[in-house]
């Protein structure tokens, strides 16, 4: 039995305890450390598999035609006619084709005419491109960038801005730094009141926290070693780090409170540890192998990016599960003497007992009324636009959002990225010429020009789209592309092909992932209680809540409400891969409540055998510990959400309004109301799946409880108990 097995590890820890707390002081010291150094690794590329169609031509489009890095300097705020202006570029211009390590400098004039494109429609800002050599590596690289970047600033102008694809990197990494700090800044003072409100005791409210930063460490180290072996998103750290906050808090909270419980009910501190890692902790290392098995569900896509977010998610809730069940019953070794002991002989008929018994009074009116409510929330998301974030997803202040924005609007051109048509042969060849006049005749296209200064065994067509560089126009653009015939080697890449094809890998491998998600879900759930019934509700549930929080995501995020509130301009989309990560997180969190919930449930429907009996005093005995959970961990989601990188908003916004609603709507509500509805079929499973239960299910209770009295038609013992057979 495994609470057997936890009593064991409740003893090992406590004779050990200070060993242990040493071994995770360490892996706080080295997270804190080393783990840092993840943030020099984050990329801002697009995250796509290797052999996405759009990878493969852009690749052979760097490696043909060569190129390293590119920075753009925007000089702002004099006329492009004036004369002494112009001299003053031009001499820039040659200053930085003398540059050590300069390849090639784009003038805004060639022979005194503008070039397209880098001069503004407003004649009063003008465009620099500057090519680094390829191949510049270190320190001469280093060098290289920062003395294009003196050069360009050097020019008298009212504003120059100098931004490029490696200087954009760089400010996604430091604003996800910065926003990581400002989450843990803005959270934790918050989560200490909230705890010592719990607790009303400092050791208590510390000692969830010291848990934390443990998960934090845990979670950079987990992602550095991830990094050796993936490409990861500049905004992969924040979102694991704010799981791996919430869960670590999460876990010591519900074992710290077992503890009180324990120790009010008269044992002493080995004996309270013992006990408290048989139930709390048998609980809380089945929630983690729920959500692990929840982010397993990453797994099931070709994107690097979000494998490598599936590690580090997994990697930090296990981490944060062993420091629950070895830190934390290692702590309250050291000084849970020192700890308030709950309250002795607490009431089971308290305010969430009554609060269940009203809802299964009218259980039929509130499953349909809650149902429908939660329905209506996700119609937003009917109309969603999801795209690839860009440099949009940077605060205002960025050089990098400026120099695109100022682009944007003012430059030809300098709105809608091409797509961009790579052909494996020779401009003069025939096939290749009327090729590209079908490709130029296509619905769509705004214009379409042939690149100059490219091999002689390539040609390459950029074709700017009607409309927007990822709009509804670009990717029927580059689907229409693709379908023709090509009589010669070519392909498609660009932002347009790159949204397409990211967009058909998740949706050919979303069938997987759910399938991966709800099979484990499903099995882990009827390990815990026998039944059939409750994981396929729970699932159900989850699903309707999700649904909702996907909604309110189109109509903050997409539709602009709230936008003034939270800070952000609204992008007018959602980034494509938010759905999928709130989905597999919070689906993973939403079971984790669950299972707190349906242990106790489950526990009580052993003791009585009366469903509705069970189903309150579950929800009495979990009703205050979930709730102040549920809250610390939305004040973790808030924290997280007040950054600025407009994707870190998104996710925890997205998870933090998931955790609201299945902390009120689905557990207050939908939980106690549909198992009234269901009585004691609630526990009903096949007799071929009851027995394996019997055999192989993960009981709670080591004692044999009697079977209730009237079982279903036809059952000869009890649908579902953890001990039916033994």
């Amino acid at each position: 039995m495994l609470n057997v097995v936890f009593a064991s590890l409740g003893r090992f820890v406590y004779r050990r305890r200070v060993p242990v707390a040493l071994a995770w002081v360490l892996v706080l010291g080295v997270g804190l450390g080393v783990g840092g150094q993840v943030f020099g690794r984050l990329g801002t590329g697009s995250g796509l598999r290797d052999d996405a169609e759009s990878v493969v031509v852009s690749d052979l489009l760097g490696r043909v035609a060569g190129g390293g890095t590119g920075i753009t300097g925007l000089v702002d705020g004099r006329p492009a006619a004036d004369p002494a202006f112009r001299a003053e570029v031009a001499g820039a211009v040659q200053d930085l084709e003398a540059t050590p390590g300069v390849e090639r400098v784009i003038s805004p004039w060639i022979r005194g005419e503008p070039v397209p494109g880098l001069v503004a429609r407003d004649g009063r800002a003008v465009l620099i491109r500057v090519a680094l050599e390829d191949g510049l590596r270190g320190p001469d690289y280093e060098r290289a960038v920062e003395r294009v970047g003196e050069r360009l600033r050097a020019v008298d102008a009212p504003r120059v801005v100098v931004g490029g694809e490696e200087r954009a990197r760089e400010e996604f990494q430091e604003q996800a730094r910065r926003d990581l700090e400002r989450g843990e800044a803005l959270a934790l003072p918050v989560m200490v009141v909230l705890l010592f409100l719990v607790f009303r005791g400092v050791v208590a409210a510390l000692t969830p926290l010291l848990v934390a930063a443990v998960a934090v460490a845990g979670a950079l180290l987990i992602l550095l070693g991830v990094s050796e072996v993936a490409d990861i998103s500049a905004y992969s750290v924040n979102v694991i780090t704010m799981l791996g906050l919430g869960l670590a808090v999460d876990y010591s909270l519900l074992v710290i409170s077992r503890f009180r419980e324990e120790r009010a009910g008269g044992l002493e501190l080995p004996e309270a540890i013992e006990r408290t890692l048989a139930t709390a902790g048998r609980t809380v290392a089945f929630s983690g192998l729920t959500v692990a098995a929840s982010l397993c569900g990453l797994l099931a896509f070709a994107e690097p990016f979000l494998r490598s977010l599936a590690w580090g998610g997994i990697g930090v809730v296990l981490v944060a599960m062993v420091a629950a069940v070895t830190l934390v019953p290692a702590l309250l070794g050291l000084w849970g003497r020192r700890i308030r002991p709950g309250r002795a002989g607490s009431s089971d008929h308290g305010v969430f007992y009554r609060l269940s018994r009203l809802v299964q009074r009218f259980a039929p009116v509130i499953v349909v009324v809650v149902a429908a409510l939660l329905i209506l929330l996700a119609l937003p998301f009917r109309h969603a636009r999801l795209q690839n974030s860009g440099l949009e997803s940077l605060p205002r202040s960025s050089d990098s959002r400026q120099l695109f924005e100022t682009v944007e609007a003012r430059f030809q051109g300098g709105g809608t990225d091409p797509v961009v048509v790579v052909v494996e042969a020779a401009p003069g060849n025939p096939l290749v010429a009327d090729y590209l006049r079908r490709v130029e005749a296509l619905e769509g296209v705004s214009r379409a020009e042939a690149r100059p200064g490219t091999p002689p065994q390539i040609t390459v067509l950029d074709v700017t789209p009607e409309g927007t560089s990822e709009g509804p126009v670009a990717t029927r653009l580059v689907e229409r592309i693709r379908a023709l015939e090509r009589p010669v080697a070519a392909g498609v890449t660009g932002p347009a092909a790159f949204l397409v094809d990211y967009r058909d890998s998740l949706s050919s491998r979303l069938p997987y992932a759910l399938a991966l998600i709800g099979l484990a879900t499903f099995a882990l759930l009827f390990l815990m209680t026998g039944s059939v019934v409750v994981p396929v509700k729970a699932i159900v549930m989850n699903v309707l809540s999700l649904g909702a929080s996907f909604g309110a995501l189109v109509w903050v995020f997409q539709d602009g409400h709230l936008s003034g509130l939270l800070g952000f301009d609204p992008p007018g989309m959602v980034d494509i891969t938010i759905p999928v990560l709130i989905f597999v997180f919070a689906f993973g969190l939403s079971m984790d409540y669950e299972v707190f919930l349906l242990s106790r449930i489950k526990e009580a429907w052993d003791q009585t055998g009366d469903n509705d009996r069970a189903v309150a005093l579950g929800l009495q005995r979990t009703g205050r510990i979930v709730t102040s959970a549920a809250a610390l961990i939305v004040v973790v989601f808030l924290g997280f959400a007040a950054g600025e990188l407009l994707t870190i908003k998104e996710v925890g916004l997205g998870m933090a309004i998931a955790v609201v609603l299945d902390a009120t709507v689905v557990r207050m509500l939908l939980v106690p109301a549909t198992m009234k509805l269901m009585g004691r079929w609630n526990w009903w499973a096949p007799p071929a799946m009851r027995r394996f239960h019997a055999r192989y299910g993960l009981g709670e209770n080591q004692v044999e409880q009697p079977p209730p009295e009237h079982p279903l038609p036809g059952q000869q013992e009890r649908v579902g108990s953890l001990h039916a057979g033994h």
